[in-house]
């Protein structure tokens, strides 16, 4: 015998049966799930991350990815220093007011202090003592196997490199007179701008391995503070050839942190958290 089929619960009975569609339903579950994010019948926000997310300037489903950008803090100071650097090169190319304070006071400083100890400071932007001490960071960097540390040591010998690409021509084009010497070709001044970028990288790079990081930056600071006054004092150089290099290698030496920053933020960012 075929049996009789039992007939279906009401709403009220707590045995198993088939589900009841309410009125209503689907059409609420329908506009809650849409991915044109409209809120759902009930008046309660989507559950669902195709619902939550917000549409782009054309109307379509999906958020535009941030475009990383330089900050503003960075680009003011590069800004800065560039206008600067060319308010002095303007002067030394034209022969503005500046030069003649600039060599007044380049003649009345040459020659004064301990000779010995002026040429041993100025002695610290050569090629010869600078760059063997940026190697060695590089190489310590290099050896610390992370990608980071790598990336940052690519970096600094690429502004180091930039260095003689950025100032021979323009001692070439600027031709300015040395102070003791009828020889041309002194602006901006090289061996500053060696001694900055050399010290300065070598102690970006070793600054993350060392407790006290900004000692790192202080000695390069004063490395290439005693750079400048012993060219000056020996009348190598003039003081503005001086700030030039300042102004020129305090650019590079931003970009190279900048870059350096962004590597570590990114390998911080793959790194799985425990």
């Amino acid at each position: 015998m075929r049996e009789t089929p039992r007939p279906q619960g009401t709403a009220g009975d707590a045995g198993p049966g088939l589900p009841q569609c309410r009125p209503g339903s689907a059409l609420a579950h329908t506009t809650g799930a849409s991915g044109s994010g409209t809120p759902r019948s009930d008046g309660r926000s989507p559950h669902t991350p195709r619902g939550a997310r917000q549409t782009d300037p054309t109307g379509h489903p999906g958020t535009i990815p941030p475009v990383p950008r330089w900050p503003v803090l960075l680009v003011s100071q590069v800004s800065a220093l560039m206008a600067l650097f060319a308010l002095v090169t303007w002067q030394v190319v034209a022969d503005g007011p500046l030069l003649g304070p600039d060599e007044r006071a380049g003649l009345a400083l040459a020659g004064r202090g301990p000779a010995r100890l002026a040429d041993f400071f100025a002695d610290l932007g050569n090629m010869q003592v600078a760059v063997p001490v940026l190697a060695c960071a590089v190489v310590f960097a290099w050896f610390r196997r992370a990608r980071r540390a790598r990336r940052a040591a690519l970096c600094a010998v690429a502004v180091m490199a930039a260095v003689p690409a950025l100032v021979v021509p323009l001692k070439l084009w600027t031709d300015r007179q040395g102070p003791l010497t009828e020889a041309t070709g002194y602006y901006p001044s090289g061996h500053t701008a060696t001694a900055a970028v050399a010290y300065g990288a070598a102690a970006l790079l070793l600054a993350p391995y060392v407790r006290r990081s900004w000692m790192m930056l202080v000695a390069a600071v004063l490395m290439t503070a005693a750079t400048s006054i012993g060219l000056v004092l020996r009348g190598y150089h003039w003081p503005l050839d001086v700030l030039a290099s300042w102004c020129l290698s305090a650019v590079l030496l931003l970009v190279l942190r900048e870059v350096s920053c962004r590597s570590r933020r990114r390998s911080s960012s793959r790194t799985p958290s425990c």
